[in-house]
């Protein structure tokens, strides 16, 4: 059994806004591709709903789906949203990741 996903409350309230703002269900899609300076790269989507093997996370009325595949390289991870002087972004901490890059939107296990 694979550890879920946690999305905080600033990446839950982050997705309802955008999600409203381009009329989509509050789902967001978290995928891992390969590339990026570490090996693999996260890629988020806003998604109209969750397939039924996805693993589906929720906070607030808001959703974190993710593919099984993707699962096996983030599970237990947690989805944040976090403003600073160097911008604004969504921030995977990934208990799974063995190296990371500067930009933090890449990893390797």
């Amino acid at each position: 059994m694979t550890t879920p996903l946690t999305l905080t409350e600033a990446a839950a309230t982050r997705v309802g806004l955008i999600a409203q703002k381009q009329g989509k269900p509050a789902v967001l899609r978290l995928s891992v591709e390969g590339g990026g300076c570490s090996g693999f790269q996260y890629k988020f989507d806003l998604d109209e709903g969750a397939e039924a093997d996805d693993s589906v996370s929720e906070t607030a009325g808001v959703k974190l789906v993710v593919d099984p595949l993707s699962l096996e390289l983030v599970a237990g991870a947690t989805v944040d949203y976090v403003e600073s002087l160097g911008g604004a972004a969504f921030r995977v901490e990934n208990p799974n990741a063995a190296a990371g890059c500067g930009c933090g939107s890449s990893f390797g296990i």
